[in-house]
């Protein structure tokens, strides 16, 4: 993940303030909103496999998955892995000041797996807090782009099973393994990150190479001019990917960062190759090749943004519970408030939420992002029917009101204000009081009184709801 900050030509809105962004041209065939860009929704493309239509349909119901960046760099609390990439300093170094050595820090920070030693790592308590939150899928950072592997890789000693790592001894010492089977367990699913790109093997940054010390976010040699040397990083890539599906169960997406790496940039690693052995193995993995479209993107990821519009495919927004990705000490948290109207509103656009939460160098996840998981997780236990499995329903939203919709079961999600609590006794929906036999506010009262009125259906809330100290949201179902 990114956090340099792109914006689009239609200005996007904030998350929090609602306020409009400043605006820079768009680039074709992609929409720069966020942090980066995402791909069009007219270049998906639908799988013509019936199984990986009907897992993208199974997608579509989960709506709430848990991703989580996690590995050496936590111990900074500095940004994943970009600092390492010269051309990216300017964004990613904003917090260094120990040094003006960037030689030196490089060093420092590819030597941070000596002392990554995470010895309160809770596989059991992460995946029993998501599985209370509401979550219905994990997506973990097996590898970001600095190349340190969070499994028990057989390609590199870079690794949290390395004899380097002074982890390597500890029970839980391979990290997915223990992340996927206790996930595995309290019934969530499986979404594997991984980059394409890797800045430690020495077959994508290869010394003495023309570039010398200043590293960019690509090779640091042509492909072109070095094709062996290049067959050795596809290889190398292909061999990580295959030991994923074959020695950690079940996986039911394969989440691919670093959209650079692709053809059309002659940085062609044959991904459809090693997707289609994948998927010899496990014919239900979906493939997310962020950025890049084609065949092996299969679902869209906006990254810290909510599109403007609806969106008709599968897609997801990865969005921070903090302000970052990676450990940050002294991070703010999003309320449960915050968490329920993105969530809302990302459904409502026919999306899920990768709703991000950075574990702790010591293995724990941060208290405040357990307070706010236990507190999403009761909101869905109350609400999750007008969430899980719905999809698009027209109109979509009319001010703070978002639309959902299960087979013939329509959802209305009022989202209030912590400020303006329950102060009104009618809701208008904009909608036509024809085909609608019953109106109930879930969890509050039952077949409410609603009218035709001249801009929608009036609907006359119980007293119940105005002693409601200022609701998250009012959820009214439609029959």
């Amino acid at each position: 993940m990114s956090q340099k900050k792109l914006v689009s030509q239609e200005p996007p809105m904030d998350l929090l303030s609602g306020e409009p962004s400043l605006a820079s041209p768009v680039a074709d065939p992609v929409v720069e909103e966020g942090v980066h860009h995402y791909s069009r929704e007219q270049d998906w493309l639908r799988p013509e496999d019936p199984l990986l239509q009907e897992r993208l349909e199974w997608f579509q119901d989960q709506k709430l998955g848990l991703m989580m960046h996690w590995g050496p760099y936590s111990q900074l609390g500095l940004v994943e892995s970009w600092a390492l990439s010269d051309e990216d300093g300017d964004w990613s170094r904003d917090d260094i000041d120990w040094t003006q050595d960037m030689e030196q820090f490089k060093r420092e920070y590819v030597d941070l797996n000596r002392t990554f030693n995470p010895l309160r790592f809770q596989p059991q308590q992460w995946a029993k807090a998501a599985a209370d939150g509401g979550f219905n899928y994990l997506t973990f950072t097996t590898k970001h782009h600095d190349g340190f592997c969070m499994w028990d890789t057989h390609t590199t000693d870079y690794r949290i099973t390395g004899q380097d790592c002074p982890f390597h001894t500890h029970r839980y010492a391979d990290i997915c393994r223990e992340l996927f089977d206790a996930f595995r367990a309290e019934g969530l699913a499986i979404s594997a990150y991984f980059s394409k790109a890797d800045w430690h093997t020495p077959y994508y940054w290869a010394p003495g190479m023309e570039r010398g010390h200043l590293m960019w976010r690509g090779p640091s040699y042509d492909p072109q001019q070095y094709p062996w040397l290049w067959e050795q990083f596809v290889q190398f890539t292909h061999e990580q990917i295959m030991e994923l599906i074959t020695r950690y169960g079940r996986i039911d997406m394969l989440w691919m960062d670093a959209g650079w790496v692709n053809a059309e940039q002659k940085q062609d690693i044959r991904l459809g190759e090693v997707i289609e052995r994948a998927r010899q193995i496990q014919p239900w993995l979906l493939s997310a090749d962020r950025t890049v479209g084609g065949a092996y993107e299969n679902l869209i990821t906006p990254e810290q943004t909510i599109p403007a519009q609806p969106l008709s495919v599968p897609w997801e927004s990865c969005i921070t519970m903090g302000h970052s990705f990676s450990f940050s000490y002294g991070d703010s948290y999003k309320s449960v408030r915050e968490l329920v109207h993105l969530l809302v509103e990302i459904v409502a656009k026919g999306g899920n939420l990768a709703l991000n939460v950075a574990p702790q160098p010591d293995g724990r996840l941060p208290q405040a992002a357990l307070e706010r998981m236990r507190g999403l997780g009761a909101w869905l236990d109350e609400y999750g029917e007008a969430i899980y499995g719905t999809r698009i329903c027209a109109p979509y939203a009319a001010q703070n009101i978002y639309f959902t919709c299960k087979s013939d079961v329509r959802y209305a999600i009022c989202l209030l204000s912590e400020e303006a609590g329950a102060v009104t006794t009618q809701v208008i929906l904009p909608l036509s009081v024809s085909g609608i036999q019953r109106i109930d506010l879930i969890s509050i009262a039952d077949q409410l009184p609603f009218e035709e009125g001249e801009e929608g259906i009036q609907v006359f809330l119980p007293e119940a709801a105005m002693r409601q100290d200022a609701p998250i949201a009012w959820v009214l179902r439609l029959r």
